[in-house]
This record gives C-alpha cells, structure tokens and sequence, in this order.
C-alpha cells in the first residue's frame, strides 16, 4: 500500500485534474461561442437580404441592424456635414456625416452619405434648402470610439462619435443606428462612393477552442510522462 501511494503524487494529481477542468471548460466555452457567432453571422446575412421598407417599420424588427430601408431627408445633398477619417478600398480618406430627421418621424438619425479619397478635394456645397431626396439606406449600430482615439479637430472626426457629431452639426441626440446611403446623396461628385463597410465579424472561436483543448492534452501527457517516470523508478 505505502509502495502504491508512493507511485501517485497526490498533489501534483490534483493540480492537473483541477487544472483540465479549467482548460476543458474554457474549450467548451468557445465551442459554445463559435456556435453563437456563426449564427449572428447567419442571422446578419439573412437580414441583409430582405429588401428595403420604410424606415419606421424596419424599426420594429427585433434586430433592425443590417436591414435596408427607404428614407426621405430633406434637403440632404447640400446638408453641412463633418468628415470621419476612414478607408476604402486600401484607399485613405472621409466619409461625410450628415445629420437628418426622416419625414413622418421625430428622431434624429446620423447619415453616411459615403466615402470621398483624400487625394479628392471636392466636396458637397452647403445651403439650406428643403428639397426632399429618397434614398435607400442601411443601418448599422454606432459604438463609440475606444479611449485613445485622438479628438475631432476643424470638423474632421477619427472616431465614430454619433453624439459629438450630431453636437456640432446642432442636431438633436441622434439614434444608436446609423443610416449608410446606398446610393450617393451627391452623384455630381463621382468619386463620392455611398456604401455601407462590410460587416465586420471577427470568428476566431474554433482557433481558441483548438487552443485550450490543445493545452489540456498536452498537461495530460505531461501528467502521463510524469506517472511513468516515477514508475519506471519505484519498479524493481
């Protein structure tokens, strides 16, 4: 009996056992998430695929992100506008913000009226008018920029602040969706591409998954090597 109990390392037996179960249940963790994510991924592909409706019925979806709609904003194309620093394409430039309340609503949405390279100069000119513009459009949710993204300057934004934009463009607290025009606002700039970014759905669920199980096999075979070890020792 002692020569048995001398052949098992008790602590070292629960540590490791302690141990897999951590590494086995952070596994099935990400299994379950990857299971989550591809069907958020399902979920966004399916609802980007319904055609557009009117705005106001889109908002009762249980979900509206990545639903197309249709809007009428006034006065639109010659809107004042602040500039988001962004890429298109591998190409560096802006993307001009507006700011608009739907007719038949009261509620301020934010307008990606598209994307302009830096080496493009021309912009929208900016006037008052109330000529109404019919658009498709696409929501998308707003989260607001992380802690070290630089502050707006001269009316050019690093990050997507929704609330500071609408601010200085002296709209109202805007909706947490924004409304990406499919089609530009502005055809007379050509190079002003309306589009909405590719959703961006990181899934790296399976490769942590792989990882932690894979840590998990590898503390077992250590515990297996250790095991032998000592009982090739303690075997005469």
């Amino acid at each position: 009996m002692s020569e048995t109990r001398a052949r098992c390392p008790i602590l070292l037996t629960v540590f490791i056992a302690a141990c897999l179960v951590v590494l086995c249940g952070l596994g099935t963790w990400q299994m379950q998430r990857l299971a989550w994510k591809e069907g958020l991924i399902a979920q966004a592909e399916a609802t980007a695929d319904l055609p557009p409706a009117p705005l106001p019925e889109v908002l009762t979806a249980a979900d509206p992100e990545f639903r197309k709609a249709l809007v009428v904003c006034r006065g639109l194309p010659t809107a004042a506008y602040v500039e988001l620093q962004s890429i298109h394409d591998g190409q560096p430039g802006s993307r001009l913000i507006s700011a608009c309340v739907p007719e038949g609503m009261d509620q301020t949405f934010l307008v990606d009226r598209g994307f302009v390279p830096d080496s493009v100069s021309a912009r929208p000119r900016v006037m008052a008018t109330t000529l109404p513009l019919a658009m498709a459009v696409e929501l998308r949710r707003s989260p607001p920029p992380g802690a070290m993204t630089p502050p707006p300057s001269e009316g050019r934004f690093y990050g997507r602040d929704s609330v500071a934009m609408a601010a200085q463009l002296g709209a109202g607290a805007p909706s947490e969706f924004t409304l990406f025009a499919l089609t530009s606002p502005n055809p007379e700039i050509g190079a002003l591409v309306a589009s909405a970014p590719p959703a961006a759905f990181s899934n790296n669920h399976l490769g942590y998954a792989l990882t932690w199980y894979g840590l998990a096999l590898a503390l077992l075979g250590f515990y297996v090597a250790v095991l032998v070890r000592r009982y090739r020792k303690t075997t005469p």
